[in-house]
């Protein structure tokens, strides 16, 4: 049998988890687990088939000022925007554009300025 790659669950540096855990929610993210609750350091949230682990990391660890950037496929990216924009006026957020690389997408960053890029095929 030929091996399979499944899912992906990647792994955002944060600098306050339980914040981040807030975040998240904010954009629809259920949260699913946490090592601890009273000073977490790892914890995980969960949208349709997206699962994200949020992991804590010391400010010295974002001092290069480089961070990752995530994309998510989605069929509904206007319907997605529209939700985010809805009751989170302080997001971080681009309006959604039609690319020259053939996507419609929209942009966010979280608190800890990971990049998470929202698009669909034209």
């Amino acid at each position: 049998m030929t091996p399979r790659l499944k899912a992906i669950h990647p792994v955002l540096m944060v600098s306050d988890v339980h914040a981040s855990i807030q975040f998240y929610q904010r954009l629809g993210f259920m949260h699913v687990f946490t090592d601890s609750a009273t000073d977490p350091k790892n914890a995980g949230v969960r949208r349709d088939d997206v699962e994200l682990h949020l992991q804590w990391h010391h400010a010295t660890d974002f001092a290069s000022g480089d961070r990752p950037t995530y994309r998510f496929l989605v069929q509904e990216v206007d319907e997605l925007s529209a939700e985010f924009a809805a009751g989170n006026a302080a997001l971080d957020r681009t309006d959604v554009g039609d690319t020259s690389w053939g996507t419609r997408e929209f942009h966010v960053q979280d608190p800890d300025r990971n990049g998470l890029q929202f698009y669909r095929s034209l």
